[in-house]
């Protein structure tokens, strides 16, 4: 069963309503979000994900913040993707140490990104 049943707003609103439309979304959100759209005057239905959908939704979540970062590039989105890889570490039940010691590993015995190098073609010899 998946967790992603359409991750995108959508707006309802019956007919003959003069109010402002209901926003529906299936979107992992900051924890003090209900808490800040509550103080708007405002009501949010929420619940509580299993571990498995937790996980399903940081995945969805990480291609969510990645794709704000690719378009505004602005140091707020690459923070709102960190934050996410975080979260995703800590559902993993790594800890940043470890993931910072595989990145480091990892840098050491392929190097990292820091001469700028474009790999344009291999050739056979």
């Amino acid at each position: 069963m998946s967790c992603l049943n359409g991750c995108s707003a959508q707006q309802s609103k019956s007919m003959g309503e003069t109010q402002m439309p209901n926003q529906t979304y299936q979107k992992l959100v900051r924890d003090r979000i209900p808490e800040i759209i509550r103080a708007d005057g405002k009501i949010c239905i929420t619940e509580v994900l299993s571990e498995t959908c937790y996980l399903e939704m940081l995945d969805s979540k990480l291609a969510e913040e990645l794709t704000e970062y690719q378009e505004s590039k602005s140091l707020e989105e690459l923070a709102d993707l960190l934050e996410v890889m975080r979260a995703v570490v800590r559902a993993k039940g790594w800890t940043w140490e470890q993931l910072e010691q595989v990145r480091q590993e990892k840098a050491a015995r392929r190097g990292s990104f820091d001469e700028k190098i474009l790999l344009k073609e291999v050739r056979e010899r």
